[in-house]
């Protein structure tokens, strides 16, 4: 009766721990809040260095959410999502020498159509392949792409047996199109289409890139409601980097603008930090600013300060489209904590409350503790405390990993199964 830590009535949130007793209690930090008038977004900055247990309590978040029927898209570098991706059976988006990353934008999935931005990204991804940043290009370019894309899928209405895919576009433009544009009596100057058709070459089978827009696999992302873009491989990459790039755009903004009434969510780990350098910086605006109107929430994770203070969009784009402020132990930053402070506008009340995380937990148990603010209203500390299924999920620890593989091999790979078998082996352990 005498606690803060009351469980919200709300369908939608976060299991958390009552930061005193332990004892479980649902935490809502979207809807409710904005219900209440503190929140006027349901956007998240997630700050915590390395070991705080940052990539642990998202994970937790992410679940939660999707359990409840969101959308999640998810950017990363450092494969801190695969344990939970491979246990959803969602979408995991990688690059090896074996596996490159492949996708195919041409594809129109169930519940997708061919409208204006269906094929303003494809355009958008054709021009990034076509021209360098500094290059311009001609009204008369666009047009005749706007009509070569349109052409297209006109092309494979009337022949259904023709699979949509980037190789099909490409002898769509060298035999069909090509006529078009003699008929059309388009000049080359107005548009290059052997120029164009050279430069995109290295995409068309038998191109060292070849594989990247084709995919067979994979292809309704519409429809998936769990998909993680893993960059770790590719983001210094300069041709596979910008086109995956603008791939996550496309997939976010066509939930975001079709998944009408679904709460959708984009998480963007440390990867932003590389997605800056390729001109994300103004679609990361734009999505804070925005996704609130599309029942959406964006929400950033990092763990440097010096990121933080040094990017003037993460400063003033995120931290400000951010009513929802979520801090892991900042023991490392004790020094330099009224940077931050400032920077987030924190009172003195919350300063305090964040330097106290961790630093009184009961040693019985086994959890970290969360910082949360909402609207700068309402502060308060909780415990992420989980199963050891759950943990098992999560953990990033190598050693780990590598058991639980082992585990879900014996089960013909169902890593469900796998978190269960070696849950209970450790438990029977500990038993004895």
């Amino acid at each position: 009766m005498e606690t803060g830590y009351r469980t919200s009535l709300s369908p939608v949130g976060i299991r958390l721990g009552d930061r005193l007793t332990g004892k479980p209690v649902h935490v809502d930090i979207s809807d409710e809040p904005m219900t209440m008038g503190i929140c006027t977004n349901r956007n998240k900055f997630i700050l915590g260095p390395s070991g705080s247990g940052k990539s642990f309590f998202t994970n937790h978040m992410v679940r939660s959410y999707y359990e409840q029927g969101t959308h999640v898209v998810l950017v990363d570098v450092g494969h801190s999502y695969k344990g939970l991706c491979d246990m959803v059976k969602g979408y995991y988006f990688t690059y090896s020498e074996e596996n490159p990353i492949r996708f195919n934008p041409f594809f129109i999935g169930e519940g997708d159509s061919l409208d204006t931005e269906k094929k303003e990204s494809i355009k958008t991804l054709l021009l990034a392949l076509w021209k360098k940043d500094d290059e311009a290009f001609k009204r008369s370019e666009y047009v005749a792409l706007s009509n070569a894309i349109s052409g297209y899928y006109h092309y494979l209405i009337r022949n259904p047996e023709v699979f949509a895919c980037f190789d099909t576009f490409y002898e769509f433009l060298q035999d069909a199109y090509k006529k078009v544009l003699e008929d059309d009596r388009v000049k080359e100057k107005d548009f290059d289409v052997d120029n164009f058709l050279y430069v995109l070459r290295p995409y068309y089978k038998g191109g060292e890139f070849d594989y990247l827009l084709n995919a067979t696999e994979n292809l309704n992302l519409l429809q998936e409601r769990f998909i993680v873009f893993e960059l770790d491989n590719i983001k210094d990459h300069p041709i596979l980097f910008p086109v995956v790039t603008i791939i996550i755009m496309e997939v976010f903004i066509n939930k975001m603008r079709k998944m009408k009434g679904i709460r959708k969510m984009i998480l963007i780990e440390e990867a932003w930090k590389a997605l800056m350098k390729e001109g994300f910086a103004e679609y990361i605006k734009y999505l804070f600013k925005t996704v609130r109107k599309f029942f959406g929430e964006a929400i950033v994770v990092t763990q440097e300060v010096e990121d933080i203070i040094s990017s003037p969009v993460v400063k003033q784009a995120i931290i400000n489209n951010s009513d929802c402020k979520i801090l892991l132990d900042q023991s490392k930053y004790q020094n330099k904590f009224d940077q931050i402070q400032e920077l987030l506008g924190l009172t003195e009340k919350e300063k305090a409350l964040v330097l106290s995380v961790n630093k009184a937990n009961d040693p019985a148990r086994k959890y970290k503790e969360v910082f949360i603010s909402l609207g700068g209203m309402l502060s308060k500390v909780y415990r992420t405390e989980v199963s050891l299924e759950e943990y098992l999920a999560y953990s990033t620890e190598q050693t780990e990993k590598v058991k639980l593989m082992e585990y879900a091999s014996k089960f013909g790979g169902d890593i469900r199964k796998g978190i269960m078998a070696m849950a209970d082996d450790i438990r029977s352990k500990l038993k004895n």
